[in-house]
């Protein structure tokens, strides 16, 4: 598979606005290991190598387990998780599959448990910006490294 294109070298301030986001988000006080679990499920549901590949590393230096992350397309099934992972694994996966039912009271609940107004903001913005991630690499065809 080739790359189609490169975002920095074709529109360096639509990367660099990108990456300023990214530098939010990295620094918003969330759980890092959280926020990897959160990117690589939207990155499952996506279908992105790329990405997939990028946050399965992280997600390990981050101290996320093995066994964790091999269950995670079935996390509903899993004890592995805590009621924190699963409210934002349901979130990401509300947001990233938005077009067949919004976001349903029930899944906004349970994240409104598990987070304050405040992190689940943070972590909204968080899901929205892997989804973006996520469009820019497949649509460009980003290719991990082997």
């Amino acid at each position: 598979m080739q790359s189609r294109m490169s975002l920095p070298r074709a529109a360096p301030d639509a990367q660099q606005a990108v990456l300023a986001l990214h530098a939010y988000v990295e620094g918003c006080g969330l759980e890092h290991s959280l926020l990897e679990l959160v990117k690589i499920r939207a990155s499952q549901i996506n279908g992105c190598a790329f990405c997939l590949h990028m946050h399965v590393r992280d997600a390990r230096k981050a101290g996320v387990s093995e066994d964790k992350l091999a269950v995670l397309p079935a996390w509903r099934e899993s004890p592995l998780f805590s009621e924190r992972e699963r409210a934002a694994l349901e979130w990401t996966e509300a947001l990233t599959l938005i077009a067949n039912n919004h976001v349903p009271d029930a899944v906004y609940e349970a994240a409104r448990a598990q987070f304050s107004e405040a992190e689940l903001g943070k972590l909204t913005v968080a899901i929205g910006l892997i989804n973006t991630w996520n469009r820019i690499a497949i649509a460009f065809r980003y290719v991990h490294p082997a």
